[in-house]
């Protein structure tokens, strides 16, 4: 590790890569053990990266776009393709190209560059220009206090959105109810039943748009698209259901102030009926005939399990509990297959649509995201799940959705993901809020792992931290088995199409290389260009796809082989010798990262509901590899009274009854106060004039917990906290536990123990050493 830490790792590119020297065979990539893999977040913003105002230049037999890696013949007037060798003619109006007249595209420090592709204004809606469309979906079967909370949520929400963004609404409970919002008069609904599976055609139909609403709109085709040229032709479902945000804002608040709770009487004993599946069915039907292709987000507001219905999770029988982990493994929820299927195929509906799926769920028991993760994660939508819409978990989470300036997501639409790579590299597919669009090409390989069988991907939804995980693997045909010799470096091109906040369309170019190393010769050049950070999260992501994927697969078991195969083949030490093990500093972390993988809520389900343990994998998919570390490795800082604030081992040691300590575990950030420092916390001594010292060292955590809630999303939970108190459990649960039960007669005065029968660090440690060098 190099003295002064990276502060940004990712660059201007926002690649990384687990191995970025990369082994010439397939049989040496084997050996590797750790995949090759790149993690992109594809439109994250860097102060460095220019827009172009024109179109790029492509290869015209790869269709690879012309990058600083092309080499240029400038009396020709020729550039070669850097991944298949093409010789292409600049066209004439890059006639005046020399070495001191180059364009941007060609200057060595622009690995990434944006173009600008236009104004996506394809969809006139009347004289509405509409960039971007939200349809809230709102469950009505809940307290009174609850739906207060939401109601007002819903209401700021609409206060924050740009005034030319469409808004539309529906809410459910045993019914669904459109509500009509450009008939202002007085409130008009249109109800759908909850029982049945109710198609795209059938929405339009009974709300009397797109093809049925022919009749009333002349000159309308299909979906309300104009026929006639240069004719603007009213959508007659766009005026009517989704209006303006500046328009229907007065409309809008209005009808939350007078929309009640569901009700339908509910029996004793029995859950309220509740028909998730068909609101966002009719939502998507809905926004499929009026906006086609136009950015568009479903932003779903859930209270409880889906009980009706297509989408159903459970009976309304309150005797019935909702699915664990352990009736998924035992086969024994009925409802779950037929659920995830039905969300499969929502998913295809509004990947085809271009639409969003984003779901807001808060209840004390599960409302069904292990089923829905399938629509969410394929439209790249966002998650966000707490306890109650009361909770500052969702309401600031929420209203950071609807943000602009500098602290909004950037919410972008519309996406598509392509990527080229040199000769020999096959990418086996993408894991993270992607669909995979099955375009063939050359450079698709056999194997797939998550959404593969492409070269090319959709993102109809996307932000600035959006990040995927892509998945290399070497060609093992034997013609090839020097890639090396033509050239030492490997290309690789990814381009993301999307539509930006303000409706542009945007080209993003990042073209990168790396060096292919002989790694049966030099194992050393391989090494150097190991990430163990990225590796760790790589391994993590693969874990939790393998552990949705394959049934009877034990996660634990198989990091454990793969990491004592790690040190066996780049550790150092004499066979049968544990003391002699040595690992290279590329890898020195890489141990530590699995245990605390393997301790993970990641791989323990146990304790967490499905639920849970979906939206916590979806999260780790879509989230930087900085962002996922802290998922699985979460970072201690300590404060005390005679040093500055400083990382602490994520030991039960670092505990300390004169010490404040800050864990970051990303879903929640725990301030632990020692014994000693929670007791004068009570006596007051922090409020007396000479105690002003204390009175820093308290609020010390507290601003620094603010600095990390105020950058991320979903906002984490804040729990503060007393050594030996009941919520101390979110600290201990995260810590090596060094000291057990069993050895605690040798602890020092004031640190804590942990019980449990897990291993500790030192002893994982002292179990692969031995197993690592075993001959």
């Amino acid at each position: 590790m190099s003295e002064i830490p990276n502060t940004d790792p990712e660059g201007i590119d926002s690649v990384r890569m687990t191995w970025n020297n990369w082994p010439r065979t397939k049989v040496e990539a084997s050996k590797c053990v750790i995949p090759l893999a790149a993690s992109i977040s594809p439109i994250r913003p860097h102060s460095e990266i220019p827009t172009l105002p024109y179109p790029p230049l492509r290869c015209k037999t790869c269709t690879s776009i012309m990058n600083c890696f092309s080499r240029v013949d400038f009396t020709a007037k020729i550039w070669i393709c850097p991944f298949c060798y093409q010789r292409n003619h600049f066209p004439p109006h890059y006639s005046m190209i020399s070495e001191t007249n180059l364009p941007a595209e060609l200057y060595s420090q622009y690995t990434t560059i944006e173009y600008t592709l236009g104004d996506k204004n394809h969809n006139p809606v009347g004289e509405i220009d509409a960039k971007s469309a939200f349809v809230f979906v709102l469950d009505t079967c809940m307290i009174e206090e609850e739906f207060e909370y939401v109601k007002s949520e819903v209401k700021r929400a609409i206060g924050l959105l740009p005034e030319n963004a469409m808004v539309g609404f529906v809410s459910f409970g045993t019914q669904v109810q459109v509500h009509e919002l450009g008939f202002s008069d007085m409130s008009k609904v249109y109800v759908f039943r909850g029982t049945k599976e109710i198609s795209k055609d059938q929405v339009m139909e009974q709300l009397g748009i797109g093809v049925a609403g022919r009749r009333n709109v002349p000159g309308a085709g299909v979906g309300g698209y104009q026929q006639q040229k240069g004719m603007h032709v009213q959508n007659s479902g766009v005026t009517r259901f989704l209006l303006p945000a500046s328009d229907c804002e007065f409309t809008l608040n209005s009808l939350l102030d007078e929309l009640q709770t569901d009700q339908w009487p509910v029996a004793p004993g029995t859950r309220a009926s509740r028909c998730t599946g068909v609101a966002l069915s009719v939502a998507a039907g809905l926004l499929g005939a009026c906006l086609p292709g136009t950015g568009a987000r479903i932003v779903a507001l859930v209270g409880g399990p889906c009980t009706e219905g297509p989408g159903t999770i459970i009976s309304k029988d309150l005797s019935d509990p909702v699915r664990s982990h352990k009736d998924l493994d035992k086969d024994a929820a009925p409802y779950f297959k037929k659920a995830v299927k039905f969300y499969d195929s929502l998913a295809k509906q509004l990947v085809s649509q271009g639409h969003v799926l984003d779901l807001f769920a808060s209840a004390l028991d599960q409302v069904g995201v292990a089923e829905m993760k399938v629509a969410v994660e394929r439209t790249g939508g966002l998650v966000v799940l707490s306890e109650s819409f009361g909770h500052s978990v969702f309401k600031d989470s929420f209203k950071r959705v609807f943000e602009n300036g500098e602290h909004s997501l950037g919410l972008c639409f519309n996406g598509t993901l392509e990527i080229n790579c040199s000769k020999d590299i096959k990418i086996q597919g993408i894991i993270g809020p992607c669909t995979s669009m099955e375009k063939k090409g050359p450079s698709v390989a056999d194997t797939v792992i998550g959404e593969g069988n492409t070269m090319a991907w959709k993102m109809c939804g996307l932000d600035k931290s959006t990040c995927l995980t892509v998945f290399f693997d070497l060609s093992s045909s034997e013609k090839s088995n020097n890639p090396g010799a033509m050239n030492p470096q490997l290309y690789l091109q990814f381009l993301t199409s999307y539509q930006n906040p303000e409706g542009l369309m945007l080209l993003r170019v990042t073209t990168v290389t790396r060096r292919w190393v002989d790694s049966a010769a030099n194992s050393e050049e391989l090494v150097q260009g190991f990430d163990q950070e990225t590796a760790a999260v790589v391994m993590a992501r693969l874990t939790s796809l393998k552990m949705e994927a394959e049934e009877g697969f034990d996660a634990t078991r198989w990091l454990d082989r793969n990491l004592i195969r790690v040190c066996s083949r780049f550790g150092e030490y004499r066979k049968d010798d544990p003391t002699s093990f040595t690992l290279n500093s590329f890898f020195s972390f890489f141990p530590q990262f699995l245990f605390n993988l393997r301790r993970s809520q990641f791989v323990q389900v146990f304790n967490n509901s499905p639920d849970e343990t979906a939206y916590f994998r979806m999260l780790l998919n879509r989230e930087n590899i900085t962002n996922a570390a802290v998922m699985i490795q979460p970072s201690l800082i300590s404060y005390s009274f005679n040093s500055l604030p400083q990382p602490a081992l994520l030991d039960v040691a670092s505990i300390g009854a004169d010490r404040i300590l800050l864990l970051d575990s990303y879903f929640s950030v725990v301030i632990f106060h020692g014994m000693t420092i929670a007791q004068w916390r009570n006596l007051g001594y922090q409020n007396q004039p000479e105690h002003q010292a204390f009175a820093q060292l308290l609020q010390a955590p507290k601003e620094d917990a603010q600095m990390i809630i105020h950058d991320r999303f979903p906002v984490p939970r804040l729990v503060v906290c007393d050594q030996h108190g009941s919520q101390a459990r979110f600290l201990l649960a995260k810590l090596n536990p060094s000291a057990t039960y069993n050895n605690a007669n040798e602890m020092a005065a004031g640190s804590d123990i942990i019980f449990t029968d897990d291993v500790s660090l030192q002893v994982f440690f002292e179990h692969l050493q031995r197993l690592a060098v075993q001959s």
